[in-house]
């Protein structure tokens, strides 16, 4: 479900907007905001509500790892996209579950007019890293 108005998103994000995204927002277009779910730093497995705002999407970007490792998406609530290299976007509804292997090249983030949210499970594995490359060109993204 299309969420325009923050007051309607408000009602179907149950998991929370958290604060803003500061540690990652040059890597983002918009504002998005992380709500920690488990409390990671302190062992526990790292699951985090990332809500992004109507037109907010992640750059490119690659989860490497020897063994193991990628990331899990799950949509909570509005829409949104997801794009692998080389792929065609995919529509992201509540409900979606997204597995990206390690290696992929890929982008995600709201569509031009919802608000968007999704867990993200960053999958465990052997010499994990995380490789920010360049914006989603704004010709491919306006297409949508």
């Amino acid at each position: 479900m299309k969420c325009q108005s923050k007051e309607d998103f408000e009602k179907v994000n149950h998991f929370g907007q958290g604060a803003p995204n500061d540690a990652y927002a040059q890597y983002f277009i918009g504002n998005s905001f992380l709500n920690p779910l488990t409390d990671f730093k302190n062992g526990e497995f790292p699951l985090i509500n990332v809500t992004f705002e109507p037109g907010c999407h992640n750059n490119w970007h690659i989860h490497h790892a020897e063994k193991g490792g990628g990331q899990i998406l799950i949509c909570t609530a509005g829409e949104g996209w997801y794009q692998e290299e080389g792929k065609d976007p995919k529509e992201l509804k509540e409900g979606t579950v997204i597995v990206i292997p390690a290696n992929v090249k890929h982008w995600h983030g709201a569509k031009k007019d919802s608000w968007f949210s999704h867990i993200s499970l960053e999958v465990p594995g052997e010499n994990t890293s995380n490789e920010w490359l360049e914006p989603v060109a704004d010709e491919l993204y306006n297409a949508l």
